[in-house]
């Protein structure tokens, strides 16, 4: 018996595998954006850091200058004591605020990206069983697609030996006939 079913299988074959690979590729461009949320969580803290030493860059400039004016204007000492004293104080409330903004936006930049990891893992979870689901079902289908596939070639294959056996049956009833024709025509 010739094999039909070898079509029917690399077709199955080659849907399962484009499945997979579409899963595949749903994970990968999903870990990739893990990956990019992964980064953003990192620059939150470097840019902390780098906007806080600009902070603190104005305020040593600011008392730089407060010291050039101490030192070249005379009778300057207590007003630009004074001057310090409050830049200081408003350099400190503004660092505790900046200190305080970057710790809530990393927290919620982290709680974030940790709810975003764990859906993640759910729906991986979900999709991979629902994948094992349709991979069983599919392979189930599969069987049957062969089977019958098996079945509709046994029957062609059974009427073929059918027709082939009525056709050397009419080949032996003309033989005969003619063999009759020939006995008749020579008595």
């Amino acid at each position: 018996m010739a094999d039909y079913t070898t079509p029917v299988t690399t077709a199955f074959e080659f849907q399962r595998r484009t499945i997979e690979q579409g899963q595949t590729a749903l994970k990968q461009g999903v870990q990739f954006q893990q990956r990019v949320g992964q980064a953003m969580l990192d620059s939150v803290e470097s840019q902390a850091s780098a906007q806080r030493r600009g902070v603190e860059l104005s305020q040593t400039a600011i008392h730089s200058y407060l010291d050039a004016v101490e030192s070249s204007v005379p009778g300057m000492d207590v007003p630009v004591d004074e001057i310090r004293t409050a830049v200081d104080e408003q350099f400190e409330f503004l660092l505790e605020n900046h200190d305080e903004a970057f710790d809530t936006l990393q927290a919620e930049v982290s709680d974030g990206y940790d709810t975003y990891d764990e859906m993640t893992e759910e729906m991986f979870d979900a999709l991979d069983e629902q994948l094992s689901m349709l991979v069983e079902a599919h392979e189930d289908l599969e069987t049957q697609s062969v089977d019958a596939v098996e079945e509709m070639a046994s029957q062609a294959e059974a009427v073929q030996q059918q027709v082939q056996d009525v056709q050397e049956q009419a080949t032996e009833t003309v033989q005969d006939v003619q063999e009759q024709a020939v006995e008749a025509g020579d008595a």
